[in-house]
């Protein structure tokens, strides 16, 4: 069945897309807002709500809310992204409506009791610790800030933990007041569901909320700048990163196909030079990130540190190939990987329900997979060789990169090889 989509007086959308054949129904609360929504002195403050929200309510404690999903079989957890907030559940088709009231509550009605919140405080404090412990996590947080800067999409989801430290009760209400509103919320399920009665049952729950207004954002430049940590590492840890296309750019299609040839795969460009044909590393591959008004399109690689000139030299020119040439049999192999991913995302209704909301969220409908496909299907060899020009050509990348680093190039180096020849 297609996707079916209800409106709360109140401005809620409610979108659900039935899924028969299955024995499950996963559902949640997606909300257009994040860690971008942040003044700076909030930094981390919508990761820190979204922990609390499962330690109490007025109805259930925070064991409480645990031992009730998990005697169903279910399972409920929470995310927190740079645009967007999810609290989320997957249970059996008969206990959708317990999935949605428990869901519901931890949203609308949790207490932020303040003993728990000091005891939050340490888990998220050492969650920090951990992600500085993670060179592949830490060199992505400082790719942010290379390329954002003082803009909050350049600042970490966890925020730093002098920050954590000092986080208030009071700070987290009025950060929640101001943007959990109704206008910015869908409520979404997947599988074994029934639209209407889903619809019904989400009404009682969020009816009441007020509509509010969306959010208030301001769009980033993208800087282009180097963020850089000394760690006695055995390898060096490195993320360049391009702007790029944001997602409402119709050439997101093309940017997709672009970053699956050219790391996306065992068989793609990075993966067959930099590896197998020198050794050079054992993990590379590219990536892109879109945001409303702003994307980047990245890549990532460790090496050993006498090796990095020498990953940062063959990883430029792959790059810059990318705009001098491209097969349609890459083109062609490339749309085959993406197309699969669109299908496989339907025989998961996780997938599905996540995949459904946040193209809610960002355009306001959720395309047919028929027409997804079609805009992939468009895409030529032209069209990505055109953009990787854009992109890679005569732009300095942001630098970001962990590990010992005195054998990595300066940025001026690294950016004097993307100009043009």
């Amino acid at each position: 069945m297609s996707v079916e989509v209800s409106r709360l007086e109140n401005g809620l959308h409610v979108v659900t897309h039935t899924m028969p054949h299955l024995e499950t129904v996963a559902l949640g609360i997606w909300v257009k807002a994040g860690a971008r929504d942040e003044l700076p002195e909030e930094n981390g403050i919508a990761h820190f709500l979204e922990h609390m929200a499962f330690k109490g309510t007025k109805r259930r404690t925070a064991q409480g809310i645990a031992e009730e999903i998990e005697s169903a079989g279910g399972e409920i957890n929470a995310a927190t992204g740079m645009e967007t907030t999810t609290y989320y559940a997957r249970v059996l088709k008969n206990d959708w409506q317990l999935a949605l009231d428990i869901l519901s509550d931890i949203f609308l009605n949790s207490t932020l009791d303040e003993n728990e919140l000091e005891r939050e405080r340490d888990v998220i404090l050492q969650e920090i610790a951990a992600a500085k412990d993670q060179p592949d996590d830490l060199v992505f947080d400082l790719a942010q800030s290379a390329c954002y800067g003082d803009h909050p999409l350049g600042r970490s989801i966890l925020g730093p933990a002098s920050l954590i430290e000092t986080m208030t009760r009071d700070q987290m209400t009025a950060w929640r007041d101001r943007n959990y509103w109704a206008s910015r919320i869908v409520v979404c399920a997947a599988g074994n569901i029934d639209h209407k009665a889903f619809a019904r049952e989400t009404a009682k729950h969020f009816g009441h909320l007020g509509q509010g207004h969306g959010p208030q954002r301001h769009s980033p430049v993208f800087s282009a700048g180097a963020a850089t940590e000394q760690k006695p590492l055995d390898q060096t840890h490195i993320v360049l990163n391009f702007s790029a296309p944001n997602y409402r750019d119709p050439r997101i299609y093309q940017m997709q196909v672009l970053s699956a040839i050219l790391g996306g795969g065992m068989s793609s460009r990075l993966f067959q030079e930099v590896r197998e044909k020198r050794g050079l590393c054992y993990s590379v591959f590219s990536y892109g990130t879109s945001y409303e008004d702003v994307g980047q399109l990245g890549v990532y690689a460790a090496t050993s540190p006498e090796h990095t000139s020498d990953l940062i030299e063959v990883t430029s020119k792959v790059m810059m190939s990318m705009g001098e040439e491209v097969t349609v049999k890459e083109v062609d192999r490339a749309k085959a990987q993406l197309k699969a991913s669109l299908v496989m995302n339907l025989e998961s209704a996780s997938s599905r329900a996540d995949q459904v909301a946040r193209q809610y969220l960002a355009f306001g409908s959720v395309p047919e997979m028929s027409t997804l496909v079609e805009r992939i299907s468009a895409v030529t060899p032209e069209d990505v060789k055109a953009l990787a020009h854009s992109i890679f050509s005569g732009k300095p990348p942001s630098l970001s990169a962990v590990g010992q680093l005195s054998a990595l190039e300066s940025h001026n180096k690294i950016a004097a090889r993307f100009k043009k020849g």
